[in-house]
């Protein structure tokens, strides 16, 4: 089910409010904006509000056993890549980036949020169909870039069939499927040079080796042959 607002400032807050008062938000229910006015990225980063554009939000109930919460950034990525192969005639162009970033032509297509909320996880996602924002550190881009921008509507509802056909997975088959299947879709070749620019602003360069099967954190290779485990950043 899609519940569509006019306007909100945050389909994340709106759901985790709904969690925390004990009103609760149900698994597989979205809550798209057509206007949001308080958005937010990772890393407290400010989220493009450009109309057109998809911007919602789900739940995710956990139980015990099950991949690290934190993971379903890429059960995220991947739903994103596929309403998105699905909306372009041809999805060569698409690919993922560590952690979480979906790409067209080398810009970055959307956003993905992820909030732990009384044993639930809000995902967030945030996807540009109409039109990208210019930003100063990095390369941006719509679909609206390619092909006319596809129905709010029928974006939302192949998005949402695409997350929980990837959750599905994700709960069936472990986090090494979803992590391959992120692999397979990504720019990251083994032994391909990494810079990482640290959330401390430091920044520290080597080569792609992989990454954890226990929670998708990124093994970058130093030049001395040591290996430092990537928890958080951007990379380049």
């Amino acid at each position: 089910m899609i519940a569509f607002a006019e306007q909100t400032g945050s389909t994340n807050a709106d759901l985790a409010a709904a969690l925390r008062t004990g009103e609760g938000w149900a698994e597989g229910r979205w809550l798209v904006a057509r206007r949001q006015t308080a958005g937010r990225g990772r890393q407290g980063r400010a989220w493009f509000d450009g109309a057109g554009n998809f911007m919602g939000s789900t739940v995710v109930s956990l139980g015990e056993g099950g991949p690290p919460p934190a993971s379903l950034s890429f059960v995220a990525a991947l739903a994103v890549r596929d309403a998105a192969a699905a909306a372009l005639p041809d999805d060569t162009a698409l690919a993922l980036k560590w952690p979480n970033d979906v790409l067209l032509d080398g810009g970055k297509l959307s956003g993905i949020l992820l909030e732990m909320v009384r044993r639930h996880i809000v995902v967030g996602i945030g996807v540009n169909l109409a039109r990208a924002p210019d930003l100063p550190d990095r390369k941006t881009a719509a679909l609206a870039d390619v092909i006319p921008p596809p129905p709010l509507e029928d974006f939302a509802a192949n998005l949402a069939a695409a997350f929980d056909r990837r959750l599905e997975s994700w709960r069936t088959y472990g986090l090494g499927a979803t992590l391959h299947a992120f692999l397979s879709r990504s720019i990251h070749a083994q032994g391909s040079a990494v810079t990482v620019h640290d959330t401390d602003g430091s920044v520290l360069s080597g080569s792609f080796a992989g990454l954890e099967e226990s929670d998708g954190a990124l093994r970058l290779r130093l030049a001395d042959g040591s290996e430092r485990v990537i928890r958080a950043g951007d990379i380049s």
